[in-house]
């Protein structure tokens, strides 16, 4: 399975299944910063390969998907440290996001890698 498939996937899982179990006063806060940050991963791989661009410009939306990657782990965090989120239901996503962010760094280093050889 492709990083973006991943991606994608832990997505549409957070919307279906995940955010519904927020207090309604996260739907803008926290429940909003989740689906910003769960989607904008897809999103930015799609957007860099979509567009043909070189392989430095690649980089650059690759390297905005691993930071929402980032935001995520740490949305997680604190949905469980606030007792949005169990502990196994918390380690489980985080794990999965985890995996992303380094496929994401080994597809960097690859896009990289193949800019500078050639």
């Amino acid at each position: 399975m492709s990083v973006y498939q991943k991606a994608y996937a832990l997505a549409i899982e957070l919307y279906r299944e995940v955010t519904v179990g927020y207090p309604k006063d996260e739907q803008y806060g926290m429940v909003s910063q989740i689906k910003r940050a769960a989607t904008s991963i897809p999103l930015n791989i799609a957007e860099g390969y979509g567009k043909w661009v070189s392989g430095k410009e690649l980089v650059r939306f690759l390297l905005m998907a691993r930071g929402s990657c980032c935001e995520m782990e740490v949305l997680l965090s604190m949905s469980k440290d606030v007792g949005y989120m169990a502990d196994e239901r918390y380690h489980v996503y985080a794990k999965r996001y985890e995996e992303v962010g380094r496929m994401l760094t080994g597809l960097i280093h690859s896009v990289t890698s193949a800019t500078t050889n050639n």
